[in-house]
Formats: structure tokens, C-alpha cells, sequence
């Protein structure tokens, strides 16, 4: 029998969310490989991006959780290890190998593991696969002899296009890219910015458990991470967190884990009647307990393709924080500046920076602080934002920070 749903707070809702995302109370004194891996696994997955203009986004998401981390236990993990894989779930994003039962189950099927959310990619995907049946067999014969980078594939060259920044730039990338969501190719190193190539077969770890779950199976666990990992969640939330875009009834699979008293209706009155939303049951105490002294906020940098921020609209309804990625607009349209790093104090975020590197001068460069609406005001909070800045400075090998003009009135006495 469904049970009513639980009725809850917006502020409770908001601090459950920070605490699921690991960014409430104080950071561990010391960021192990393991602290890493259990984050990741909270987390269900860390988005990758290796943009540096002060640092890539999956570094600094990793440092304002666990805080100052050698960049080489990260590599280790990934590339010696393998602890950690670099998979797209479908965004580019470091996955723990423990999960790949889960992966497997939806590379099996794939493209039919991609849900009617897609549109016709699922189409194009299986066409394509079907049209170009002889590339997909010299790209494996290929990478027998060893991993490729791109330009390394013959066939890169003859089929190389133009089509724009966010397409495929030949038939042999948009290859390995299905190749990578069928399980048959995998990242296994960078050069650079750049991907190399190798075969699943020839660089996962014996002890992976390739035994893929079914797809009913597939679907509730992807959907439980989900949840655990935003505290509460929608169906749509959920779909577009974890495995995006590749639940085929999620509405059923919410519906046999509501059955099984796995998880738990929730109400936030704030939010309207139409918001329906849900908490694991291993949560439902943690939930009621955000409002108590236990709550202990903390101030945090988020990178712009931070888990915390992967949906906008999810981002304005719980915060009321309109944030977008400026760095993908002309710069005539950008408000706030080029890579921006939304402040998160406590369970309101409360402001953005607009931080970058002159690795030259080796100083981190703050080219403006922006206060949201009704943001706190006085030393405190300014004390704090300066505290963390100095401190992404020193993570980021920066010797000193230098801040421009733009800085709000109620913090500009603190911020120097």
C-alpha cells in the first residue's frame, strides 16, 4: 500500500541536498584515495572537463569536498588502479569500475538503452552503426596493436569535417563514441586535452564483474544512487542526474521501489502540489534532522559542471539561483564573466566569482565577486569567501591573489 507522503521544509530539502553533495560541515583533514573513491561513490559520478582556466571542473569539484588532493592519486586511480574510469553516463565523467555491472547492462543495449528523452539519436545511432559496419572493424583492428589518440586513426584523416565545436569532427570520433557507449572502447589515458584510445577487453582490471544487471535491475539501482545522491529528487531530476537519459519507465521503476518501501513520497509545501518528489528511506531520518544545531554550514567554490549545479532548473527551484555557463555564450551576453564559480554558503548560494590563473605571475586573479540578492553581508561571510579563495589559490599553485574593483560593497572591506 503507498504510503502518504512525507511532509518536509524547503530549507530541510536544501540542506539534505548539500549534505548528500558532501558539502556540509567541516572537510576531512586529509584527502585520501579513499576519501576520493567514497565520494565518487555517493556522488554516483564526477562530471569531466578539462577546461584550466583555473582549474578542469572535475578537479575542483573533487577539492571542494575532500580539500587539497594530489593531482597523481587521482591519475593513479584512473590509469593504474583503475579504480576510477572515465565513462560517459552520457556526459564525459569518472565512474567507479565497482559499477560497471551497471554499465555493462546498459552498453549491452545500446543504442536501445537510450530512452525516448533522446529524440531520434537512437535512430541516427543504429543507422550509423549499421552504415559503417567495415570503420568499426578497422578501429578495433587498430587499437589491437595498442592505444590511439584521434589523429592516430588512419581513417580520422580521410573522413575529418568541420561541423562545429560540439560535433564530431570525422567518423572515427563519432565511432568511438559509440564504440565507448556499446563497452567495446574505453578512455584509457590523456595526452594533453587529448583522449587515448584502447580496447575495454585489453585495459579493464581482472577483478571487474563484467556480469551486467537486468534491465529492471539497471533502472532501480541508477535510480536509488540518484536519489541518495540529491537527498530528494522528481522523476525528471532523477532522469537527468543519473543515467541521464536512459531510463525506459522510470515511472514504473519509482513506483516498484515506492512498493518495496525503498523509498518515500515527500512534500515540500513551498514547492506546490505538481512537484512530486522523493527520498530514500535510509535518508528519511538524516531529512528530519537538517533543521536541528547538527547542521553545521560550510563555505564552498563550485566549478561550473559541479553536481550540485548539473540542472538549472533544479538549481533555481530548491536555491533560487538562475546559474548558466557563460563561457558558452558571445562574450557581449556574459553578466557574470567567463568561468564562474557560484559561492555556496550553508545551504543558500550566495554569490559567484569569476576567477583565473595567470599561470605566468602564477597568481589567481579575481575578476569580479558578485553578491546574490539578499546575500549575508558583513566580515563573516567575507572572511569565509576570502578563506577559500586564498585556499583554491594555493591548491591551484597560485602565490597570491590579485581582485579587481568588482567587488560588492558589503564584502569589499574583507576581500583583498
Amino acid at each position: 500500500m503507498t504510503q502518504s507522503p512525507l511532509p518536509a521544509t524547503l530549507e530541510s530539502v536544501r540542506r539534505l541536498a548539500v549534505t548528500k553533495q558532501h558539502l556540509q560541515g567541516k572537510l576531512p583533514v586529509k584527502a585520501t584515495t579513499g576519501a576520493m573513491l567514497s565520494l565518487v561513490r555517493g556522488l554516483a559520478y564526477v562530471q569531466w572537463d578539462p577546461v584550466e582556466i583555473v582549474a578542469p571542473s572535475h578537479v575542483l569539484s573533487l577539492w571542494s569536498r575532500v580539500g587539497e588532493f594530489q593531482i597523481s592519486d587521482l591519475d593513479r586511480l584512473l590509469w593504474t588502479e583503475k579504480k576510477l574510469i572515465e565513462h560517459w553516463t552520457p556526459i564525459a565523467s569518472l565512474v567507479l569500475t565497482e559499477d560497471y555491472p551497471l554499465f555493462e547492462s546498459l552498453m549491452r543495449r545500446y543504442p536501445g538503452s537510450l530512452s525516448a528523452s533522446w529524440g531520434s539519436q537512437r535512430a541516427r545511432a543504429a543507422k550509423f552503426l549499421a552504415d559503417h559496419v567495415d570503420l568499426r572493424k578497422r578501429i578495433l583492428t587498430a587499437l589491437r596493436a595498442g592505444p590511439l589518440r584521434l589523429g592516430e586513426f588512419e581513417d580520422h584523416l580521410r573522413t575529418r569535417r568541420d561541423d562545429g565545436e560540439w560535433t564530431p569532427s570525422s567518423d572515427v570520433s563519432q565511432m568511438l563514441f559509440h564504440l565507448q557507449m556499446s563497452g567495446r572502447v574505453m578512455v584509457v589515458g590523456h595526452a594533453g586535452n587529448q583522449n587515448v584510445w584502447g580496447l575495454v577487453d585489453d585495459f579493464l582490471p581482472d577483478w571487474t564483474d563484467r556480469n551486467p544487471l537486468s534491465e529492471e535491475a539497471a533502472a532501480q539501482v541508477a535510480a536509488e544512487r540518484a536519489i541518495r545522491a540529491l537527498g530528494t529528487a522528481t522523476p525528471a531530476e532523477i532522469n537527468h542526474y543519473f543515467v541521464r537519459g536512459r531510463y525506459q519507465a522510470i515511472g514504473r521503476t519509482l513506483a516498484q521501489l515506492e512498493a518495496a518501501s525503498i523509498i518515500r513520497r515527500v512534500h515540500v509545501e513551498e514547492l506546490g502540489v505538481r512537484d512530486e518528489r522523493y527520498v530514500h528511506e535510509q535518508d528519511i531520518r538524516l531529512l528530519g534532522s537538517t533543521e536541528g544545531k547538527s547542521w553545521e554550514p560550510r563555505l564552498s567554490l563550485l566549478p561550473p559542471f559541479d553536481n550540485m549545479l548539473y540542472d538549472q532548473a533544479r538549481t533555481n527551484r530548491l536555491f533560487g539561483f538562475d546559474y548558466v555557463r557563460e563561457q558558452f555564450l558571445p562574450q557581449a551576453k556574459r553578466k557574470f564573466g567567463t568561468y564562474v564559480l557560484p559561492i555556496l554558503w550553508g545551504d543558500r548560494l550566495i554569490g559567484r566569482i569569476d576567477p583565473r590563473l595567470d599561470r605566468k605571475s602564477r597568481t589567481l586573479v579575481i575578476n569580479a565577486v558578485h553578491a546574490e540578492p539578499g546575500a549575508p553581508a558583513g566580515r563573516e561571510v567575507a572572511d569565509e569567501i576570502a578563506r577559500a579563495i586564498r585556499r583554491l589559490a594555493v591548491f591551484v599553485g597560485a602565490t597570491g591573489v590579485s581582485y579587481t574593483s568588482k567587488v560588492p560593497a558589503a564584502w569589499e572591506r574583507w576581500l583583498h
